[in-house]
This record gives C-alpha cells, sequence and structure tokens, in this order.
C-alpha cells in the first residue's frame, strides 16, 4: 500500500510494528484520529515491504514475550536503516534499549494497571504535557540500564526508567501505553511524535478519502458487473452505498438469508435497500443449505469455517446466473484483516477466522473488490454518515459475519436458532424500550450447551439457559461489561423465560475484554 493517496496525492504514513500486544490496534486507531493514516505489520514482515510502505515514522508495540530470553522478537535491521523516528512502547521499549546496549531485567514488583508518571527532563514527546500524569501500566520487565547515547525522560516509583530519548537520534521509548483511554493525555503524546517529530502531514481525511476510493473503484471495476454480499451489517451497507456512488447499475447486492440472522432482520434489510436506497438486491433463501452443512458441527473455527465457505458457494452460484459478474465486493474491514492473519513467525497466534477475509477460493473465477479494506468501524460509521446511509442502520450494534452461529454453542439447529431469535429480540427490545440502547456499545444473547432445571407450575422441566451480554467499548479491542440496572436485567429475565417455553434460565456475563472477547465464540 506504499502509493496509498487521497485526491492525487500521496499520503503520509505511520508504520505500527507489531509485537503481540493487545493493544496494537489500538496504537493504529490512535494515530488515525490524527488524521494521519496508519498500517499494521508483523515485527517479521519481509522487510522490503516495510521499506515500500516509506513510513514517516515507526511505532513498536508492546508484546507478551521477554527480551531476557533468546529467540523473543526484535526490532529488523531495517527500521534502523531507514533514519526515520521511532517510538517503543512497552516491550518495544525493551528491545529497542536491548538492541542499543541497553539492559534489561525481570523484576518482582511487576506494574499492571495505573501507574503515577513523573517527566524529570524536557522532551518533544512531552512537550505540553503534565509534568505528573496517570499512566497504564502492563509489564514485568523493565529497562535497569539505559543505552549508552541516551537519556531519561521519565520514571514511576516501580520503573526508574520509564521513558527515555537518544541524544542524537529521533529515537523514543516508553514503558506505559499512550494508547489506552486509561493513560492521562495519551493522545497528546501520540501527536507530539506523529506530528512533532516525525512532521506527518495530517491528510487523512473523510471525504478526501470517499472521493479517493470511488476513483478506485472505477479504475478497477471499469465497465465490469460487480456482486456484493449484502447482511445488512454496517460494513457491508457502507460498502454498497461506496460502489452504488461509483458504478450505479453495474452494482448487483445478493442477501443471503442463512436462518442465523436475527428476528425479522431478513424483511428488514430488502427494505431498507431495495426500497429506500434504490439498490438492486436479489434475496438468496439458503436456511437450509447452512443448516444442511452445519449438521454435526460443534466446534466454532470449523463453524466459521463452514459458513464462510457456504457464503463463497451462494454467491458463486448468484453470479452464474447473474451472467458476466466479474467482481466479488465484500465489506472487509481493517480489524478483519489483522485478527485473521498471522505474522510469519512460528509465534505468531490468528485470534479468529473470518469469511470476509483470506481471497476467493481458486474455482471461484471472481476478483475481489473491498474498498473498506484499511478502515477501522468507526472510520467506516463515519463515511456511512457522510454518504448518507441512515443513522438508524449506522448507529446500530455490530453483528458477527457468521451471525447467531457463533452465539450458539455446539451444534446449530433450526430449533435453537428459533429460541434464541426470541431471547436476543426480547433482550434488544428492552434496552430500546428502556432508552439504553445507545448507552452500551453491543448486546446479545447466547444460547449455552446446558439445560437448566425450571420450575412451571407444579412441574419441573429441564430447559435451555440464555446468557445476556452487553459491553461499552470504544474500539471493540478492548471492552467492559456494561452495568445494566437489576431492575432492568430482572424484567429481561422475566419476558425471556415467560415467553420462551424452551427457557428455564437467564444469567448475565459480566466478563470484559480481555480477558475474554465480546463474543462466546
Amino acid at each position: 500500500m506504499n502509493k496509498l493517496s487521497v485526491n492525487n496525492k500521496t499520503i503520509d504514513k505511520i508504520l505500527v510494528l507489531d509485537f503481540g500486544s493487545q493493544y496494537t490496534q489500538l496504537i493504529a486507531r490512535r494515530v488515525r484520529e490524527s488524521d494521519v493514516y496508519s498500517e499494521i505489520l508483523p515485527w517479521d514482515i519481509d522487510e522490503t515491504k516495510i521499506k515500500e510502505l516509506e513510513p514517516k515514522g515507526i511505532i513498536l508495540s508492546g508484546g507478551p514475550n521477554s527480551v531476557t530470553k533468546s529467540f523473543t522478537p526484535r526490532i529488523p535491521q531495517i527500521v534502523f536503516d531507514l533514519s526515520i523516528p521511532i517510538l517503543g512502547i512497552c516491550y518495544g521499549m525493551q528491545t529497542l534499549a536491548e538492541q542499543m546496549g541497553g539492559h534489561v531485567v525481570s523484576v518482582d514488583q511487576k506494574e499492571f494497571g495505573h501507574s503515577e508518571l513523573e517527566i524529570l527532563n524536557d522532551s518533544k514527546l512531552f512537550n505540553e504535557i503534565d509534568k505528573k500524569l496517570n499512566v497504564w501500566m502492563s509489564h514485568g520487565d523493565q529497562v535497569q540500564d539505559l543505552p549508552d547515547g541516551f537519556k531519561l525522560l521519565a520514571s514511576t516509583k516501580t520503573a526508574p526508567i520509564a521513558a527515555m530519548q537518544h541524544e542524537t537520534l529521533p529515537y523514543y521509548a516508553i514503558q506505559f501505553h499512550p494508547e489506552v483511554t486509561h493513560t492521562n493525555q495519551g493522545q497528546e503524546i501520540l501527536n507530539n511524535f506523529i506530528l512533532n517529530i516525525c512532521n506527518a502531514n495530517a491528510d487523512w481525511k473523510m471525504d478526501d478519502l470517499i472521493s479517493s476510493r470511488i476513483d478506485e473503484i472505477k479504475n478497477q471495476v471499469q465497465d465490469k458487473k460487480v456482486l456484493l454480499g449484502l447482511s445488512g451489517g454496517v460494513d457491508s451497507s457502507v460498502t454498497a452505498a461506496l460502489l452504488n456512488k461509483a458504478i450505479g447499475k453495474k452494482l448487483t447486492c445478493v442477501f443471503v438469508d442463512n436462518g442465523l440472522l436475527r428476528k425479522g432482520e431478513a424483511d428488514q434489510v430488502m427494505q431498507t435497500f431495495k426500497e429506500n436506497m434504490n439498490l438492486n438486491v436479489i434475496k438468496s433463501d439458503s436456511e437450509e443449505i447452512f443448516l444442511r452443512h452445519l449438521k454435526n458441527i460443534e466446534d466454532p473455527e470449523q463453524k466459521r469455517k463452514v459458513i464462510g465457505r457456504t457464503f463463497i458457494d451462494v454467491f458463486d452460484a448468484e453470479a452464474i446466473k447473474l451472467k458476466d459478474i466479474k467482481f466479488l465486493a465484500q465489506g472487509t474491514i481493517y480489524p478483519d484483516v489483522i485478527e485473521s492473519s498471522g505474522s510469519e513467525s512460528k509465534e505468531a497466534r490468528v485470534i479468529k477466522s473470518h469469511h470476509n477475509v483470506g481471497g476467493l477460493p481458486e474455482e471461484m473465477e471472481l476478483d475481489l473488490v473491498e474498498p473498506l479494506r484499511d478502515l477501522f468501524k468507526d472510520e467506516v460509521r463515519r463515511m456511512g454518515i457522510e454518504l448518507g446511509i441512515p443513522k438508524e442502520m449506522i448507529d446500530r450494534h455490530p453483528f458477527p459475519g457468521p451471525g447467531l452461529g457463533v452465539r450458539i454453542i455446539g451444534e446449530i439447529t433450526k430449533e435453537k436458532t428459533k429460541i434464541l431469535q426470541e431471547a436476543d429480540h426480547i433482550f434488544i427490545e428492552e434496552l430500546i424500550s428502556a432508552d439504553l440502547y445507545d448507552s452500551v456499545s453491543q448486546a446479545f444473547a447466547v444460547l449455552l450447551p446446558v439445560k437448566s432445571v425450571g420450575v412451571v407450575g407444579d412441574e419441573r422441566r429441564y430447559a435451555e439457559v440464555i446468557a445476556l451480554r452487553a459491553v461499552e467499548t470504544v474500539d471493540f479491542m478492548t471492552a467492559k461489561w456494561a452495568h445494566l440496572p437489576y431492575e432492568f436485567l430482572e424484567n429481561v429475565s422475566n419476558r425471556i423465560v415467560n415467553e420462551i417455553e424452551d427457557v428455564s434460565r437467564v444469567v448475565y456475563d459480566i466478563s470484559s475484554k480481555p480477558p475474554a472477547t465480546i463474543e462466546w465464540e
């Protein structure tokens, strides 16, 4: 993506080199909040790809490893050869220190959570930053001895070297995490690095981006026809609106009703897009196909892959029917790409598989169009507003690509899907009624693979258990469970148990991310 541009102007880029931190995506998001484009690459990526990106600066992420051990990740030599500013964060600081001759040790008194940072020396990095501020720490190692040529910038009570800077080279490092909201003035610190040290131009503007994307789609597609898999979610909706502006009637949208959607969603999607947005939409009733392919499958990853493969099969079949389709459009966004592709190293872990990434099977004779592939969710929402998509659609809670398939733990059946649809509908309906829907970032029901004893009338019965999940988050990379009122939860529970015969018990998930994920599978 070294030629990335808006309005025919190459834009400045900041590279985030990923060492495996749970916060890496947050770093990239914060960079983009400064209106500067950022891209994440694994630490062991081929060096030519780093050169091709032509970054204005590089941020080294945190990570779970220890530089005190052999064969753990290190900064590739190309990073130093580029002679551009570097900012090491947490593990990034530790490996920078170690590789430049400093000494890193594992300590007994680890720092996790809030800590008071005291800035001791002036630096461009801390320009107009309070001399004492609350920061977020997450480390068991720390720099014990500064590398030659570095000076101390800041300390905490348990980390005497909490920030450092090279005397002559544009190398900076901090032990804390400025990318998380728990760090006071974290965005300002990152702004200092991005705008004042790297001197990156803030050219990543949404209106410019839209016009640029429309031109890119026109150049890629030309006079060919495009098939879009429309789910009704934000990502595919924005993709549809963008493609419609770019190529108009050359776009055909296929909405696949896989039987794993929310209650009434299929009808709602068709009405919204076909009638309100005047898009060419074909509905594919494919519930039976999906259920047949998912029979006897319980493993979460296998379910995702089967659902993804079946989507592709359905799209392929529709493309054949439509004739002359040359492209398949998808609402793939940047977190899908990152979380679905591991590092080049053996240590890398793929967080999840996703049906929107990884390209197409060889036998499918369609090229991909993915205009949102480098955007985060909130950027997609901003684009949707600019494109005129109704706010109620844009502000809708996220819904996973595999649908209710990842919210039915274990094997998926038509009967289980019906139970979950009803429970989820009640939960969302009550959230809206209580004016709580917009106060949480995502809310849904999960059907658990256990049954619980209940009492109905004078009879005992074993029936299904529903878990309710609601979270608050800014970026979906970290999330806190939503503290919904007890009275509200009681009301939802009563409705679910009373209105759904096959449910005997309702529980509420109070796990945050991390350590849990937002979805259950």
